[in-house]
């Protein structure tokens, strides 16, 4: 699955039933054990025990992850899972890693960023030894979420096949800027929305803000600090990135609060926010930890500003 050239891989494993999905996920496992690779599987739950009840005792050697929770906001699986595992293995060894990032019953917008992560791994990971194989079930995946992981991976395992293909419709930069689309509409401002606009002077004002409308909407404990420390994050970079100043909008949507913020800034760099922290570095871990803290991040970026929206729930 690897090139003299390109040590990284990424290929997609389709499958249409179980058979199909533990043929292509199981020898996988197995072969990285049998080579000393460290290797790790993050699937939903109900897959996880099937991989599990494979390997018997084997399943002990292996990471294992629930994707419905390591993985619900994907643009934290980057930084705080893939690169955690990789970056633990032992230098000159290949890492393996199962991730199945896409499942049916994902909302439309979680889909959106599962898309868009999905093609930023390869940027992420490009000249490292790493494999990252992610299933895709055929049966109940709509035609959309497929098409998009043949945009996304270089090569393709079709269903009942053992040896990956290159992707004719490979094009992760086309993925990513397809899903960077406008945010649906910020609800209009009254006694459930908060509405404002900020500048340097008043960061604390509005953090205070922020966290008070979250206690009334329902959050308590840590879902309150963390909504102050993603306030304070967010509304710091629009200083001193986005202009000087932004607009926040605050409400309650289903089980969650969202807190949206606008600026004049223009995210460039698609990776922002999914690295992990540089030890040398005392800046840039703003977005990232947004990122670690939401259950979701939803960004769309143009000439004329950025818009960042992130989930917690309630």
């Amino acid at each position: 699955m690897t090139t003299a050239r390109e040590p990284f891989a990424h290929p997609a494993l389709f499958y249409a039933d179980t058979e199909q999905y533990l043929a292509g996920t199981v020898p996988f496992v197995r072969a990285a054990l049998a080579a000393g690779e460290p290797v790790a599987v993050a699937v939903p739950g109900e897959n996880l025990r099937l991989i599990r009840d494979a390997l018997g005792a084997d399943a002990d050697a292996v990471r294992c992850l629930d994707m419905r929770e390591a993985g619900r906001n994907p643009g934290r699986i980057i930084p705080g899972v893939l690169h955690a595992f990789a970056d633990g293995g032992a230098p000159g060894r290949r890492v393996r890693i199962i991730w199945e990032p896409v499942w049916a019953g994902r909302s439309a917008a979680e889909y959106a960023a599962c898309a868009q992560h999905e093609a930023l791994i390869n940027a992420a990971f490009g000249g490292r030894e790493v494999t990252i194989l992610c299933p895709y079930d055929t049966a109940r995946l709509d035609e959309r979420a497929l098409a998009d992981a043949h945009a996304t991976h270089p090569v393709v395992i079709p269903p009942g096949a053992t040896e990956p293909r290159p992707s004719e419709a490979y094009d992760p930069e086309g993925v990513v800027a397809r899903y960077n689309r406008p945010l649906s509409l910020t609800p209009v401002p009254g006694p459930d929305v908060l509405a404002l606009t900020y500048g340097s002077g008043s960061l604390s004002r509005a953090r205070h803000l922020v966290t008070e409308h979250g206690r009334r909407l329902g959050l308590t404990g840590l879902r309150l600090e963390d909504l102050s420390l993603i306030t304070a994050e967010l509304t710091t970079n629009s200083v001193v990135h986005g202009g000087g100043t932004g607009a926040l909008t605050a409400w309650a949507e289903g089980g969650h609060m969202l807190l949206e913020v606008r600026d004049r800034g223009r995210l460039t760099d698609p990776l922002a926010g999914r690295r992990p922290a540089a030890r040398d570095r005392r800046g840039g871990r703003g977005l990232l930890l947004v990122n670690l803290l939401s259950d979701l991040v939803r960004t769309h970026t143009a000439e004329s500003g950025t818009t960042i929206r992130s989930y917690l729930s309630r």
